[in-house]
């Protein structure tokens, strides 16, 4: 059996569609698998690197400007679409796919269009819960259409059939346990771990006002937290120095980027941070209460809407970074620490909405569309 993955952009997009195709593979040694995605992207990267067969097509989103910059960018796209389109028919009719599927970002469109076209099974899967305008075109046309949450039903028109099938998480998260984790970081079980970060580059705001908090954490010991800065976060040290933050405390441990990721949000008592959906998938599996500080820079606003399909289940909070300050998150923080019932409550409902066999689900599905020809 032939599958086509179209996707790229982002690590959010790409790895799930890694993890599917990783799947497949390793369940139907004799598929052949094929990507495309953009020769400028994390995808050229990731997908070789991760062994599969890779090719690509010329396709930039639109920017959402009237700046003449901007419309230039603009006008450039409209024609690499046309020509996207032709690269991907060309494609398509040399690797004759049995089903063909999108895991969002815009080099989707122009592959998977071109994929209902030519008259080849095909289906999308949907991260967020306001899906991008790439898929909410696509799935007035595909065959199926697979979501990681409930809430993105709404906001599509769906031609046919549509399925809940949460979004693939990393195996060592799955496998990770909270008591061998704290173990393994040296904290004792009666003492609450927070775990922090804005994703690998750093997010400015949430670091800011993470210094607030990190400064009292440093004085009254109520808690052990560890607080990812990101690679464009290095400034922060030199803020807390000058406030006089004390290093050699043992409960406060800064890093500009958290490695042994699985072992720390297992281990942790409350989770900070944006509400991308990988990250959010992640909160779930484990069953983590958490404060989320949703990017208001993404395409329709769409961390927003991820992360009230948490606050509306009771299994987080929210802070939109416009009313983000240190004083208010560490009000929220303190208030959370001495509440146990809590976060504990908080917790077991955000372990409600994980769906621990995503991959499978979304496999399951992409074979049961190409078996439609």
């Amino acid at each position: 059996m032939k599958f086509l993955f179209a996707t790229g952009g982002t690590a959010g997009h790409i790895n799930p569609a890694l993890a599917v195709a990783s799947y497949l593979k390793q369940n139907y040694p004799d598929s052949e698998i094929l990507f495309v995605g953009t020769s400028d992207h994390m995808e050229a990267r990731l997908v070789p690197a991760a062994g599969f067969d890779f090719k690509t097509i010329e396709i930039s989103g639109f920017r959402r400007s009237f700046s003449p910059k901007a419309i230039a960018h603009n006008i450039k796209t409209v024609f690499q679409i046309v020509k996207s389109s032709s690269q991907s028919k060309k494609i398509i009719k040399e690797f004759n796919p049995d089903v063909a599927v999108g895991f969002g970002g815009y080099v989707s469109g122009p592959v998977l269009q071109s994929a209902v076209k030519l008259g080849i099974p095909s289906c999308i899967h949907e991260q967020n819960a306001f899906p991008g305008v790439t898929n909410k075109a696509l799935a007035k046309e595909v065959n199926a259409v697979m979501l990681t949450s409930e809430d993105a039903k709404k906001h599509l028109e769906i031609k046919n059939e549509s399925y809940i099938t949460g979004l693939p998480v990393r195996g060592e998260i799955l496998k990770a346990d909270k008591d061998k984790s704290r173990i393994e970081l040296g904290i004792e079980s009666n003492i609450p771990l927070v775990v922090s970060f804005g994703g690998s580059l750093g997010a400015k705001p949430i670091n800011d006002a993470m210094e607030k908090v990190l400064l009292a954490h440093s004085k009254d010991n109520k808690c052990m937290h560890i607080h990812s800065t990101g690679k464009n976060g290095s400034y922060m040290l030199d803020n807390l120095k000058s406030q006089g933050f004390d290093f050699s405390n043992k409960n406060i441990d800064i890093r500009e980027y958290i490695d042994n990721m699985d072992v720390c949000l297992s281990a942790a008592d409350l989770v900070i941070g944006r509400a991308g959906a990988s990250s959010l998938s992640e909160i779930e599996a484990l069953g983590k209460p958490s404060v989320l500080i949703p990017s208001p820079y993404v395409a329709e606003n769409h961390q927003f809407h991820n992360a009230m399909s948490l606050v509306n289940k009771g299994a987080a909070i929210v802070i939109e970074e416009k009313d983000l300050t240190g004083e208010k998150l560490l009000e929220t923080i303190d208030k959370l620490l001495s509440d146990k019932d809590k976060l504990e409550d908080m917790g077991k409902k955000a372990k409600t909405l994980a769906v621990s066999d995503s991959t499978e689900k979304i496999a399951s599905i992409i074979l049961k569309t190409a078996k439609k020809q």
